[in-house]
C-alpha cells in the first residue's frame, strides 16, 4: 500500500514537473523583469502590488501557453536535437492534444487576468505576443527564412511594452524603446546560441543565420546588433525617462557586452559564442532591474 502510494506520488511530481517544462521558466522569468521594467518605469517608483502582481500572474500564464504550444508544434524537430530530444511532447510523456489544451488555456486565462486587473490594452498586447510567436514565428518564420529570429523576435519585446501599458494605459515613447531595445538585443543573444547548437539546426534543416551564412557573416551580425542594442540603451537615458543609475548601469554594461561581441568577432570559437550567449542573459536581467532601481531612487 505505502509502495502504491509512493509509486502515484512520484508519477503526479513527474507529470506536474513535465508540465512545468512546457512552460520554459527560464524564458518566462526573464520576460517577468522586462516587464517589470516597463512597470517602474512608468509609475517612476513602485507599482500598486496588485497591478504586480497582475502582470506577473498574465505575463507568466502567456508565456507559459505559448511557449507549450511550441512545445507541440516543434515535437517532430525537438525530436531529432541533442538539445530539446527529451522535451516532454517530443518525447511523447505529454500528448499533443494535451499540451495544446494547456496552451490554449492558459492564454485565455492570461487575458482575462490582464483585462479585469489591469487593462485591455496591456491583455491586448499580451494576447497579440502569443499569436505573432506562436503563428509567424514558430509555424511560419522559424523553418523558412534566417531572418526568423530577427522578425519573430517582436513577442519577446512586448512583454515591457504591457508593463507600461499596465500603468499608463498609454503608448509613449519611453514604451517604443523599450520594445526597440529587447527587439535589437535578441539576434545578438539568440545567434550566439546558434553557433553553440550549428549541427542541431542544420540536421533539422532550420535556416538559422549560423546555418545559412558564413561564419564572418553571422559574428559580423551579431557584433553590429549588439552596437545597435547598446546604443539604444544609452540613448534612451537622454529622453528625460530614466536617471543616473540607469545611465552608469548602462554603460557599463554596454561596454561589457560589446567586448565580448569583439572577441567573438576576432575569435570565432564555440567558446566565445558561449561567453557572447551567457552574458547577453545577465545583459538583459541587469538592465531592466537597474531600471527599477533607478524608478524607485
Amino acid at each position: 500500500m505505502i509502495n502504491t502510494w509512493q509509486t502515484k506520488k512520484i508519477k503526479i511530481k513527474t507529470v506536474l514537473s513535465d508540465y512545468l517544462e512546457l512552460t520554459k521558466p527560464p524564458i518566462m522569468f526573464m520576460l517577468l523583469i522586462t516587464a517589470s521594467g516597463g512597470m517602474f518605469l512608468a509609475e517612476q517608483g513602485v507599482p500598486d502590488i496588485f497591478l504586480i502582481l497582475a502582470v506577473w500572474v498574465g505575463g507568466a500564464l502567456a508565456s507559459g501557453g505559448a511557449s507549450a504550444l511550441n512545445h507541440y508544434w516543434d515535437r517532430d524537430i525537438d525530436l531529432l536535437m541533442k538539445r530539446t530530444s527529451n522535451r516532454p511532447v517530443a518525447a511523447n510523456r505529454i500528448s499533443s492534444r494535451s499540451a495544446i489544451i494547456f496552451g490554449v488555456t492558459l492564454n485565455v486565462i492570461s487575458f482575462f487576468v490582464l483585462m479585469y486587473w489591469a487593462n485591455i490594452l496591456a491583455a491586448a498586447f499580451t494576447m497579440l505576443a502569443t499569436l505573432f510567436y506562436v503563428f509567424v514565428y514558430t509555424m511560419w518564420l522559424k523553418r523558412r527564412s534566417p531572418q526568423n529570429i530577427v522578425i519573430g523576435g517582436a513577442p519577446g519585446a512586448i512583454p515591457p511594452l504591457v508593463g507600461w501599458v499596465a500603468v499608463t494605459g498609454t503608448v509613449d515613447l519611453a514604451a517604443v524603446f523599450l520594445f526597440a531595445i529587447v527587439f535589437f538585443w535578441t539576434p545578438a543573444h539568440f545567434w550566439a546560441l546558434s553557433l553553440m547548437i550549428e549541427k542541431d539546426y542544420e540536421k533539422v534543416k532550420v535556416p538559422m543565420l549560423s546555418v545559412v551564412a558564413t561564419l564572418d557573416y553571422t559574428v559580423l551580425a551579431i557584433f553590429s546588433y549588439t552596437i545597435v542594442t547598446v546604443a539604444l540603451t544609452i540613448i534612451f537615458a537622454f529622453i528625460g525617462a530614466t536617471g543616473i543609475v540607469y545611465l552608469i548601469t548602462a554603460i557599463i554594461l554596454g561596454l561589457i557586452f560589446l567586448y565580448f561581441s569583439w572577441n567573438l568577432k576576432k575569435e570565432k570559437t564555440i567558446l566565445k559564442a558561449r561567453h557572447q550567449y551567457l552574458f547577453s542573459l545577465l545583459y538583459l536581467l541587469v538592465l531592466f532591474s537597474s531600471l527599477m532601481a533607478d524608478s524607485v531612487i
